[in-house]
Parts: C-alpha cells; structure tokens; sequence
C-alpha cells in the first residue's frame, strides 16, 4: 500500500524568498499591525503543532515532497537548508524530517513554479498603481490554470516516485488542489482540514465582519494533532 500525508500549509513571509518583505508590509498596510501580528501569531501556533506531531513519528525512508521544491539531492538539500535559514518554520521541519532518515524528492517543474513567481514580482514591482493593476489582471488571468498544471505536475511526481509500499509526505500551500490528481492507490490522511484552511485565509481581509467565524478557524489551526 502506498499511503502519503497531506499537510495543507499557510506560508509565513520567510517561505517567499524575494516576495517576504512586500507580503509582510501588504499584510500590515490591508489589515493593520495588530491583526497582522495575530495572524503571524496563528501560523507560528499552526507550526508548532505541525512540527509537534512529525518530530514524534517515525519518518525514517518516508519521501518529502514540499510545494514549490524544483531540486533533490544536494541542491535541493541546499535550497532547504538556506530557506530554513531565513526563518521558515516549513523548511525548518523538513530538515529535521531529512535529518531523520526521509528524502526529499523534486516536486514542482522550474518552467511553471518560475511563471508564477515572475507575475507575483511583476505586481509587488510595479512602480505605479495602474502598472501594478495591470500586472494582477495578468496574473489572475492564468492563475487557476497555472495552478493546476502545477497540481497535475506534483500528482505526477509523486505516482512515479512514491514506492508501494511506501510513505509520503507531502507540505502544500491550502489552495492547491493535489488530491483530485492523486491515483485512487495512495491512501491519503490529510493532517488538517484543506477548506477549513481556505476559509480561514478566504476570511483574514474580512475578520472583522466575520469575526466568529474567523477565531473558530484560528483556533481549529493551533489546535493539537493526535
């Protein structure tokens, strides 16, 4: 049997590379300091219990399979090591994991994960509103088909490389859609709630007109694994 667990991931400002700084300061500016600092606040508690629950199983000869990862061996080991580096809670946790005994496989293809990553600069680069306007536009344009081309991508690589038996993990930002790509094969346990995850970030720029139902969402994030 084959059998991979799915964790539905919100990225913090350190998983961005390039882009922290302008999400950080967009975060701040659209919600203001105190609700952005609440919010980083869940994301360290959503890492924590994350991190709790792999650091007390067994990942030995488990394959890593990390959104956005376009390397193995060791440059990709190297990617994980400077990313952990910068501050990502993600990274950090899937150093100890290959630390443990797991390895990290090649997840994304460069051509599609580089796409997405030159729209995003191209709207946090604009050096006016209307440019900057413009450039989202462009980028909502292709977005879903992006992602799902990234989705069937990931899918991809994990049917070839995911042995039977064997076990998998695999770290994924929420509104991926991998799943529905996966062979019926691969038993899959999803370590949080995908559209609980959704909701909560769906939620944030409205927390205050949604606040019950934001806070509940919060704490689903920081509570603990069994």
């Amino acid at each position: 049997m084959r059998a991979l667990i799915y964790v539905p991931v919100i990225h913090s400002s350190a998983d961005l590379g390039s882009l922290a700084k302008d999400v950080a300061d967009g975060g701040i500016k659209h919600l203001g300091e105190e609700i952005w600092q609440e919010h980083r606040r869940t994301v360290e508690g959503f890492w924590d219990v994350v991190s709790h629950y792999f650091d007390s199983i067994d990942v030995r000869g488990m394959k890593i399979y990390q959104d956005g990862m376009v390397a193995e061996g060791e440059v990709g080991r190297k990617i994980v090591q400077e990313t952990a580096g910068a501050g990502s809670r993600n990274y950090q946790l899937v150093s100890r994991i290959l630390d443990r005994g797991a390895s990290l496989v090649k997840t994304e293809d460069f051509p599609l994960v580089k796409q997405e990553l030159d729209r995003l600069i191209a709207i946090t680069q604009a050096k006016s509103m209307t440019r900057k306007i413009m450039a989202f536009i462009r980028y909502k344009w292709v977005k879903n088909t992006l992602l799902n081309k990234r989705d069937a991508y990931i899918a991809g690589r994990i049917d070839e490389t995911l042995t039977n038996p064997g076990e998998g993990i695999l770290f994924i930002g929420a509104f991926h859609r991998v799943k529905k790509w996966l062979p019926k094969d691969i038993d899959i346990r999803e370590l949080k709630d995908t559209d609980k995850m959704r909701q909560y970030q769906t939620l944030l720029p409205f927390h205050k007109k949604y606040k019950k139902q934001f806070d509940e969402l919060g704490k689903y994030l920081v509570s603990e694994l069994t």
